[in-house]
């Protein structure tokens, strides 16, 4: 009867939650346009732990999306997660944002093309099939007009996650189907971290890093 915190944080959505045997009993996030991790991460920990009454120390696994994502929000994230394993002596789990974004797709035939915004007219991208096994590796792509063409001709595509702004301005294939205004959340991580803890399948504390996918680029702020 495993119980782990599960953290989410490569978007805007600063996202924590406490699940048992996969299942999530207590979810608290932010699902904001803006990046409040720093501020309201580990109040929003202390919180979920607090309403279903458990201690630090009852924690069985901390899991943590581990991208890709926002290098800030991952980093702050990761370092939570760390921090809390190694104070608590618990294993870490880590979990592909992407492959969580995609299971908010439900009872779905065709394939998942789960995204994730970047800049300008890029996304982070993965496609899984409707048991979301993942069937294309995770790339960071320049979208155009004939993006994703080879799996639309073939069946329907849902698209999920905050890249899907951009990509319906480009895609008008009837097989497109357009999931909106969503984001990852650590509801969705559970079920997977459960799985992983069962196997046993754990990161190095001391050297796990975020998937990053690309280097880090410091832009100048806008005037």
């Amino acid at each position: 009867m495993a119980i782990i915190l599960n953290l989410e944080t490569a978007t805007t959505n600063c996202s924590v939650s406490l699940s048992k045997e996969g299942n999530t009993m207590i979810l608290k996030e932010d699902y904001d346009k803006n990046y409040s991790h720093a501020e309201r991460l580990h109040i929003y920990i202390d919180e979920v732990l607090k309403s279903a009454h458990v201690k630090p120390n009852q924690l069985d696994a901390i899991a943590i999306s581990k991208g890709p994502g926002s290098y800030t929000g991952l980093r702050i994230g990761v370092s939570a997660a760390k921090g809390l394993c190694f104070a608590l002596n618990k294993p870490l789990i880590s979990i592909s944002t992407l492959e969580a974004l995609a299971h908010q797709v439900k009872d779905c035939e065709g394939v998942i093309v789960a995204m994730l915004d970047a800049r300008r007219m890029e996304v982070y991208a993965a496609i899984f099939d409707s048991n979301y096994n993942q069937i294309r590796e995770t790339q960071a792509e320049i979208l155009n007009g004939l993006s994703f063409s080879t799996y639309l001709e073939k069946g329907k595509v849902f698209f999920i996650g905050n890249g899907v702004e951009k990509t319906k301005t480009l895609i008008s294939h009837p097989n497109a189907i357009f999931i909106e205004d969503k984001l990852p959340t650590a509801k969705e991580i559970g079920l997977l971290a459960d799985h992983k803890y069962k196997i046993g399948d754990f990161e190095d504390v001391a050297y796990f890093e975020p998937y990053y996918l690309k280097d880090f680029v410091a832009l100048k702020p806008k005037v």
